[in-house]
């Protein structure tokens, strides 16, 4: 994708890490102790990038130190169309972070994806969800252990503006709605903005949205059986989705606040609304928590880089479900894959499924873990330590990013441009077709 969603969206909460990954070699043997089958230096590859990629590396310092085994994480931004020819052609890392099930899946096809160690499916087993576990696992056999995790479905709003309205965080849909339609009366503005544009991968922003509303109105099993294309994109439930979307997004008197009229959402790129809820303009805006750091590069009322925090100048409330207290979710996150059984690898992989790992990355900063064990007040911000809280919690219902696990054909081809069609005034239903029609191709 581009700076799309799986580059933007598969990052940290906090500050976008993502995806790409960078591909080197067999790990090479270099004499010595540790790692219980004489020397190695285990190499990983992954897109994860920057600074980021040094506080990966850093995660490991610890390891080392206790077991003699060098770890050596290398990042690009091309993985998504190189790992599998590098794999296929013999020279495959022998450790991959890979950002989607989806691509999971077809590298665990070319038959280089070893089964996960046992000391590992027995971390994920006591660490994580079934959820989790189920998106490292194809055909009944456990491939790869979750890492880091992000969080969707976040709605952006000004605290400051919220005491100024006498307005609270919605409890439910239907309360979002009513704080709409009060803030839009209260200010004499639309009280949202929204931003599907995106280079080749616009309408993303959209399918987050769509993907929300099929969650919290239908239920876990409905989604899983949209993502596996045995409920249609023309069943009344995903309509159901649409229209209730559109009773925001369609709506010329609720958007799009600071750029223009409903089309100005296919106009607006995805991340510019961050400048216009800083500044007061937009009410609120549905992003994925990544939008965080955009924040960073824009000035508040006062022209400061805002706040992000509960009583600051921005912060975010997740989408409410249909009843109050339901905590219906969709994310991302990235996969440990392994190409080598040698021993030094084995422990690697393993620490990599541990809590220990979790926290030490989680303490540097900028992510979070949906590892259940791991510390959430070791989370950078306190909007990271909520999101890992929720995470966490064992009655969250949680679900991978459904676009990124339909064929890419749809997910990032049909659907995505269904989104746009739509925004332009292409008539739901037609749109739902022309989406459904990309299993097609």
């Amino acid at each position: 994708m581009v700076m799309s969603r799986r580059r933007a969206l598969l990052a940290s909460l906090a500050i976008p890490t993502v995806l790409g990954i960078a591909l080197v070699g067999c790990a090479e043997s270099t004499g010595g102790g540790g790692g219980g089958d004489g020397t190695k230096t285990v190499r990983i590859s992954g897109g994860i990038t920057g600074t980021e990629a040094d506080d990966l590396n850093a995660t490991f310092t610890q390891f080392t130190k206790d077991t003699g085994i060098k770890v050596e994480y290398t990042g690009d931004k091309s993985f998504e169309g190189n790992i599998v020819t590098k794999v296929t052609g013999g020279d495959a890392p022998d450790i991959a972070i890979v950002p989607q099930p989806g691509l999971l899946k077809t590298l665990v096809d070319t038959g280089k994806v070893l089964e996960a160690p046992d000391g590992v499916a027995t971390a994920v087993d006591a660490n994580w969800s079934k959820d989790w576990k189920s998106y490292g696992t194809f055909d009944d056999k456990f491939y790869a252990a979750p890492m880091l995790a992000n969080l969707k479905g976040y709605v952006w709003y000004s605290p400051a503006k919220f005491a100024e309205w006498g307005v609270e965080v919605p409890k439910t849909w239907d309360d979002l709605l009513t704080l709409t339609d009060t803030i839009q009366q209260k200010s004499g503005a639309a009280p949202w903005c929204a931003g599907f544009a995106s280079g080749d991968a616009s309408g993303w922003p959209g399918t987050d949205w769509i993907e929300d509303l099929v969650l919290r109105q239908s239920g876990p099993d409905v989604y899983d059986q949209w993502i596996a294309n045995d409920v249609k994109f023309t069943d009344p439930a995903i309509k159901d989705a649409f229209d209730a979307v559109g009773s925001i997004l369609l709506n010329p008197a609720y958007v799009n606040a600071g750029f223009g009229d409903v089309k100005s959402i296919n106009s607006t790129a995805f991340a510019d609304v961050a400048a216009k809820v800083a500044d007061g303009t937009c009410a609120l805006t549905h992003q994925a928590s990544f939008l965080s750091a955009n924040f960073l590069d824009v000035k508040n009322a006062a022209g400061e880089v805002p706040t992000v925090a509960p009583d600051g100048d921005v912060y975010a409330f997740i989408l409410p479900g249909m009843t109050d207290g339901q905590l219906q979710v969709e994310g991302g996150g990235e996969f440990v894959a392994g190409f080598s059984d040698d021993a030094s690898t084995v422990k690697v992989l393993e620490y990599m499924a541990s809590p220990e790992f979790a926290d030490a990355r989680v303490k540097l900063g900028g992510v979070i873990s949906a590892n259940q064990k791991a510390d959430p007040s070791l989370a950078s911000s306190e909007f990271l330590q909520e999101a890992m809280t929720i995470m966490q919690d064992k009655s969250t219902v949680f679900r991978f990013d459904a676009s990124d696990l339909m064929p890419s054909t749809v997910g990032s081809g049909s659907f995505w441009k269904g989104m746009v069609d739509w925004v332009d005034g292409k008539p739901t239903d037609q749109v739902l077709s022309d989406i459904q029609a990309g299993y097609e191709n």
